[in-house]
């Protein structure tokens, strides 16, 4: 999608949507925005952190392909803990290119008509130093949910990087809606 994609709130209809249609939505319309985002930061500012202890915007960048990538391997039914993730690239052009390629492949497998209740559980982190099983379906929403926060950060360091920051739910002072 491209800087400037529309995203708009979901049409009420009376059919009944499947748990992941549902999710999809939501997934779709997010992720959208997130690239809003990702993009409005000068690419070279990757490397800005607004405190000692944060971390670069490149790698709250590469986060979202973690999260998608570990979302990816829930939804496959496959292990998360313990899987090796890859290498973020070097270029902040070719991190852009990774998000949106997984962004594509949770979205082509989110669109498969199996599962449609994203039944089944993963094992994942429960608080510090523990795990325990999440079900798919609440497995699903929090990682899009710590996408969500992860952006808001991101969001923070564009306007810190001198970017200038799109509408998320509604106007920003660098998009006003009127």
């Amino acid at each position: 999608m491209g800087q400037h994609a529309t995203v708009t709130p979901t049409q009420v209809s009376s059919a009944p949507r499947t748990p992941k249609a549902k999710f999809l939505e939501s997934y779709e319309r997010e992720l959208t925005c997130t690239q809003k985002v990702l993009r409005a930061l000068p690419p070279d500012q990757s490397g800005f952190r607004p405190h000692e202890r944060s971390n670069t915007a490149f790698v709250l960048a590469w986060t979202f392909v973690v999260e998608s990538r570990m979302l990816l391997k829930g939804l496959k039914g496959e292990e998360i803990l313990g899987s090796g993730f890859g290498k973020p690239p070097e270029a902040w052009a070719d991190l852009m290119d990774e998000v949106d390629k997984v962004r594509e492949e949770v979205i082509e497998n989110l669109r498969d008509a199996s599962n449609p209740n994203l039944e089944g559980s993963v094992t994942f982190f429960t608080g510090p130093k523990q795990v325990g099983q999440y079900s798919l379906d609440d497995f699903a929403w929090f990682m899009l949910h710590d996408h969500i926060h992860h952006r808001g950060q991101l969001s923070v360091y564009v306007r810190m990087c001198g970017g200038k920051v799109p509408s998320i739910y509604g106007p920003s002072a660098d998009e006003p809606w009127n």
